[in-house]
């Protein structure tokens, strides 16, 4: 079976545009007064026990991943997104294990004079080979 194929064959729990505060940045400012973020995520997983037996056990509870993300947030002094978005990894397979997931990390208001865009790092952990 290629990657590929092992990936679509897995389902995926979403957590989509969660918004979080956080102090990352190269300027100092950023660092010191914090910024918001906006985090997509998506774990591949089998979620067809979870599905047949309707127990909350049988998944990866998403409100778990919330809650920590946003201590992570809370308490996280970086300078990249590339470093927030590393972490975030870390705190996922301490949660859920070694799973696929995928992300898009996102600085919501970069200050650069004149651009009114976002800025975001888009990784993978654990693909399946």
């Amino acid at each position: 079976m290629s990657a590929l194929t092992a990936l679509h064959a897995l389902d995926v729990i979403r957590i989509d545009d969660l918004r979080l505060w956080a102090h990352v940045g190269v300027l100092e400012h950023e660092r010191r007064d914090g910024q918001w973020f906006c985090l997509d995520l998506a774990l591949h997983l089998d979620l067809s026990s979870a599905a047949a037996v309707d127990a909350l056990e049988a998944t990866a509870d998403y409100s778990l991943a919330v809650t920590a993300l946003q201590g992570l947030a809370a308490e996280i002094r970086c300078q990249t997104i590339e470093h927030f978005s590393e972490r975030v990894f870390a705190v996922l397979e301490h949660l859920y294990g070694p799973l696929p997931m995928h992300l898009r990390l996102r600085k919501c208001s970069p200050p650069i004079a004149g651009f009114t865009g976002t800025v975001s790092v888009e990784r993978w952990r654990n693909r399946p080979s």
